[in-house]
């Protein structure tokens, strides 16, 4: 269920590099329980905005906001502390650590006095999780290298969503996954709304992006051509507002 509250909101957001622009003039709202994509051409602009959002980049000029108040990340672990989590297309998983200890990688849980790693309360907060959200599973104490794409695609947005408590930013999730296994990820994607987190996907596939979404954001050579609700609009459009050919 949507809010009208915008859990982060993107304000004439520019952004350059040298003389080079990459993003002009970008708005955009995003509410807890949406799904908004963000499509475009290669070069569009939409791994910047991810970037911005995410703390990476710091934007040249124009206002973001967190839960109605201002925000400036000066790096990612800003915007991961305010709760912001993204699943990038590598998925920086650790391949040779079991799924426990990429799911706090980072963040390990230790234990008194001596601050030893406390694997066991891991594993057990880990296999809670992916039971949870569904991702099928040998095991929390499998190692990352043993599972399949889907698998690990699932991990990767199951760390996020444990550690997100505001938006999930998710950078073409499904491009190297078979049929079955995107069908897989896009239901757990879909899954997130019920945890009232605001959540931007990158897709190419407009297939993808009409069955997920809420709203649709294009992008072209950097600037906004237009906002659309999902269900008020169709392909042609997009691809219209994405190529600029009528």
């Amino acid at each position: 269920m949507t809010t009208d509250h915008p859990v982060l909101s993107l304000q004439n957001i520019h952004k350059s590099f040298g003389g080079i622009v990459a993003i002009q003039n970008f708005s955009l709202d995003l509410r807890a329980g949406e799904i908004v994509a963000l499509v475009g051409d290669n070069g569009a602009g939409k791994s910047t905005l991810i970037k911005i959002i995410s703390g990476v980049y710091t934007p040249t000029s124009g206002t973001i906001s967190l839960d109605n108040a201002p925000a400036s990340f000066s790096d990612a672990s800003q915007a991961r502390a305010r709760g912001i989590e993204v699943v990038y297309q590598d998925l920086a998983l650790a391949d040779q650590q079991p799924v426990y200890m990429n799911m706090f990688l980072g963040r390990e849980l230790t234990k008194p006095p001596f601050g030893l790693l406390d694997k066991a309360r891991m594993r057990r907060q880990s296999q809670e999780l992916v039971d949870e959200l569904d991702v099928r599973i040998p095991s929390a104490s499998s190692t990352i290298s043993a599972l399949s794409g889907g698998q690990r695609q699932g991990i990767a947005i199951a760390r996020a969503t444990h550690w997100a408590s505001k938006l999930i930013l998710l950078d073409e999730p499904t491009a190297a996954l078979g049929v079955a296994e995107t069908a897989k990820v896009e239901a757990l994607i879909a899954s997130l709304r019920a945890k009232n987190l605001a959540i931007l996907i990158i897709s190419h596939s407009l297939d993808q992006v009409f069955r997920l979404s809420d709203r649709i954001c294009v992008l072209r050579r950097g600037a906004q051509i237009g906002v659309r609700e999902t269900a008020k609009t169709d392909k042609n459009e997009i691809v219209s507002m994405i190529t600029g050919v009528s």
